[in-house]
């Protein structure tokens, strides 16, 4: 299981809300390269996002289910990479001062990708993971900019 930490300059509200706006989904996962559609109902339980990963023209469509949805401290995903197989994504966020720090945990749950040795899954999913969290910074600061900038 990849364990990957990192403290933000925003609050979990941000992230949350990050977390909560499908149509940045891509933006910030590492991998994903567009999104086709979103159940109305996300992100609560049980609600989809149709999204694709890969690098055009080798795409491939998928999905992936929101599990909880704890805002702004938990959220955890199954998302799907088929023909590779699911892994499960939990993302957590606790205050810290001003900002917060974000844990972000996911390990392979169905399909070939239990076939490589956790060792190896870990450095691989961890090494994309620092990024993916970085992205989601950015996003996150980013929407609540916008947010700051069209209620000012």
């Amino acid at each position: 299981m990849a364990v990957t930490v990192r403290r933000f300059s925003c609050p979990p509200e941000d992230v949350f809300a990050a977390l909560a706006d499908p149509w940045v989904y891509p933006t910030w996962v590492v991998g994903a390269s567009r999104l086709r559609a979103a159940d109305r109902r996300y992100p609560e339980q049980g609600a989809r996002l149709h999204h694709s990963i890969g690098v055009w023209p080798f795409v491939l469509n998928d999905e992936t289910k929101v599990e909880e949805w704890d805002p702004p401290r938990r959220m955890v995903l199954t998302a799907r990479t088929w023909p590779f197989g699911e892994e499960r994504v939990q993302i957590e966020a606790s205050p810290r001062g001003p900002g917060c720090v974000v844990r972000m945990e996911e390990h392979p749950v169905r399909g070939p990708v239990t076939l490589i040795p956790s060792m190896l899954a870990d450095v691989i999913l961890h090494v994309r993971n620092v990024e993916t969290l970085r992205r989601l910074e950015w996003v996150a600061r980013g929407l609540a900019g916008s947010r700051a900038s069209a209620s000012a």
